[in-house]
């Protein structure tokens, strides 16, 4: 293993691939009820037994991943899909299909861990997260373009997924070089950390997912059924949502870190669910497209943040693929759900519960972005909650205290202030001096109780 990080766009294809089939899932849930006889709830049915065999393999690799190494688990994971998505698309047995569809949706998981554990390991993980959800968003949006004027029934978008995993293949020769210096020099304990947030990330993860999902995974027959469109013209609308997406993401990544991660997953998470009521309330083109527009413009935003802030509590990346994963389960729950609240409520009452479910879980995801998302030590902005400033401690010592200062990009930790008498801390520092001038960091403290 290089000590260097490598490139990152081993993993953005990677990431690509993996994430593509939960992308392509309206119109792959849509021409299986099409094409092959399945009603709604049996079509969304089977896209979610694809989705939780995605979340099957990222539970069964968290943590596993820096064992096996990134190359092998990705070529695997790579192969599944290519074969699984390539049986499906090669048959018209529903039977068949469904065991291909659970195949290949353990191999898009694979990948997809993969991708998230090194992501984790970048040092910029929000950046590169946001070039996966760009990529992925582009990719689907050519395929929405392209797949209805091509016809072929259920078999096209199974067969483009598969192709997808095939050209992202030479891309792992590169992966085993995406480690960073810190992961690799420094030991790394077994235990969890951030073990409360990460479990209130994951499970705000799983619901937020589920919720989005419900309403992607009918939106294609909100578009034909209730507002009357061809299926050319909701292709069209999604090519130009997830185009839409594409800016938003970028504007994400511009964006990064300046406001933190609490304010864009909180107030784009209030977006969305104004966007859920009013797409599944929509009966013409223009509040169906407005809808559809600005969720697919915000939604990978909010996700790129929340990936960004699951890597960010582990280094190792299990926190990464733990929340994916979770997040995985409601993706695959989220197309049965809206089939079953389609069909016994109707869709404007579907977008109704499923917009209250996603405000619900602002507030609890928002509180771990405040709790867990301090500023990165960078030169000038430097600073402790409720201490002394790390920058004035190592300008007293003369860097001679370089390893308690912590590392650039390092994430901020929290410091607790201890009232001490400032004649005691004086006599403390004087005591523990040395014959060479004493204790830099003693009298380092004691300058700055004066001020």
């Amino acid at each position: 293993m290089s000590s260097r990080p490598g490139a990152a766009w081993p993993l953005v294809a990677v990431f690509t691939a993996g994430y593509l089939a939960s992308y392509l899932l309206p119109t792959v849930v849509g021409r299986l009820s099409a094409h092959l006889g399945l009603s709604p709830a049996q079509a969304g049915l089977v896209g979610s037994a694809l989705l939780l065999s995605s979340a099957g393999a990222g539970f069964a690799l968290a943590g596993r991943v820096e064992r096996f190494g990134a190359r092998t688990p990705a070529r695997a994971g790579l192969v599944l899909a290519a074969v699984g998505y390539g049986c499906a698309a090669l048959t018209g047995s529903v039977p068949l299909v469904v065991l291909g569809v659970t195949v290949g949706g353990f191999g898009s998981g694979t990948a997809t861990a993969v991708a998230a554990s090194g992501i984790a390991a970048r040092r910029d993980p929000h950046r590169t997260s946001s070039l996966g959800l760009l990529t992925v968003s582009a990719t689907a949006g050519v395929l929405y373009l392209t797949i209805p004027h091509l016809g072929g029934g259920h078999r096209l978008p199974f067969a483009a997924i598969a192709l997808v995993a095939l050209l992202v293949w030479p891309a792992t020769a590169r992966l085993d070089g995406v480690r960073t210096a810190e992961e690799t020099s420094s030991p790394v304990t077994g235990r969890l950390p951030h073990r409360r947030s990460g479990l209130v990330l994951a499970g705000g993860m799983l619901i937020w997912s589920m919720a989005q999902n419900a309403l992607w995974g009918v939106s294609s027959r909100i578009g034909l059924d209730q507002a009357g469109l061809s299926e050319v013209t909701v292709g069209a609308v999604f090519a130009a949502a997830l185009g839409a997406g594409l800016l938003g993401v970028t504007g994400a990544g511009l964006l990064g870190a300046r406001l933190g991660r609490a304010v864009p997953i909180g107030l784009g998470t209030v977006v969305i669910a104004a966007s859920i009521v009013l797409s599944s309330s929509a009966r013409d083109l223009g509040s169906f497209a407005t809808g559809e527009i600005m969720w697919n413009t915000v939604y990978p935003v909010v996700l790129s943040y929340l990936i960004g802030l699951a890597a960010s509590l582990d280094v190792r990346g299990r926190w990464a693929v733990l929340a994916g994963s979770a997040s995985s389960v409601g993706v695959a729950c989220g197309p049965l759900l809206g089939s079953v609240l389609s069909e016994e409520a109707g869709y404007p009452a579907m977008g109704l519960i499923l917009g209250a479910a996603t405000l619900l879980v602002a507030a609890p995801v928002t509180a771990v972005a405040l709790h867990t998302g301090g500023r990165p030590l960078v030169p000038g902005s430097v600073r402790r909650r409720g201490g002394a400033p790390a920058a004035l401690l190592a300008a007293t010592t003369g860097g001679g205290l370089s390893g308690a200062v912590p590392k650039l990009g390092s994430p901020e930790q929290a410091v607790t202030e201890l009232r001490i008498r400032r004649r005691r801390l004086v006599r403390s520092a004087i005591r523990t001096a040395g014959p060479d001038g004493g204790s830099g960091q003693s009298n380092a403290y004691a300058s700055t109780s004066d001020r």
